[in-house]
């Protein structure tokens, strides 16, 4: 899948903090610290996360299935409408 730059950048962006807060949060399991405060970082790296597949969501929009309705070639469009409904459904859990 192609990823514009823009988007692309944003993501990896996005994946590395999401990267540094996950140690974080082993860190602060490791020191035994309070677990509604270890919750609150794992609501944190939940949002963190449902950003970066809002991104991957739009880029497969933009790119995958605007490719696929200008093929004009209907098994296409539906294999890919019917990813979509499931990309959603996933995410949305």
């Amino acid at each position: 899948m192609a990823h514009d730059k823009q988007n692309r950048d944003a993501i990896l962006k996005r994946l590395s903090r999401l990267n540094g807060q996950v140690q974080g949060v082993s860190r602060m399991v490791e020191d035994g610290r309070y677990c509604v405060d270890i919750l609150n970082q794992t609501a944190a790296i939940r949002s963190a996360l449902r950003g970066v597949e809002r991104l991957l969501i739009e880029d497969h929009a933009r790119s995958c299935m605007e490719d696929a309705i200008q093929s004009g070639d209907q098994d296409r469009q539906r294999v890919m409408f019917r990813e979509v409904v499931e990309l959603m459904e996933k995410v949305r859990d």
